[in-house]
């Protein structure tokens, strides 16, 4: 293509999706060795930070937490329980709903699991005020694909 001064909008490094793309391999890359002691993929460890600020709680409180549709989150939680970290039972109120609630081992798994920010942050060499500045941005575009994909 000609150098004509202007951006090239089809750029690879000017795709949002790809830079997207690549720093999220990158940093579940981070998690991964972190998590494997605990036992967890990343999917279920954000379950389990789900189920670590409340619990119990439904299925349904659980995916809407996450913005996970219930056949992704079934099989996170079915391999949870096989683990011995959660249990899943019916709601006594509502029949129709699934409670999940923490095991005392799931409990205790938190302990551990608090030095995991900490190791993350060392891993990317990037400070706190960083990445709690990406945290908005990401979570301000997320805002703003979650409308745009509801008006189309």
């Amino acid at each position: 293509m000609a150098n004509t001064g202007e951006v090239d909008k089809l750029a690879l490094e000017k795709q949002v999706c790809f830079a997207l793309a690549v720093a999220n391999r990158s940093v579940l890359g981070i998690y991964r060795p972190l998590l494997e002691p605990l036992g967890l993929t990343h999917p279920q460890y954000l379950v389990m930070l789900a189920l670590w600020e409340a619990e119990p709680r439904s299925v349904k409180e659980i995916g809407a937490a996450l913005q996970l549709d219930s056949a992704t989150l079934s099989p996170l939680l079915k391999r949870l329980q096989a683990i011995g970290y959660v249990t899943r039972g019916r709601d006594p109120g509502d029949e129709r709903s699934t409670v999940v609630g923490l095991t005392d081992a799931g409990r205790g798994l938190r302990e551990q699991a608090l030095a995991i920010p900490d190791a993350v942050v060392s891993r990317l060499g990037v400070g706190y005020p960083m990445l709690e500045r990406l945290h908005a941005v990401l979570t301000e575009v997320n805002a703003a694909a979650t409308s745009a994909g509801r008006s189309v």
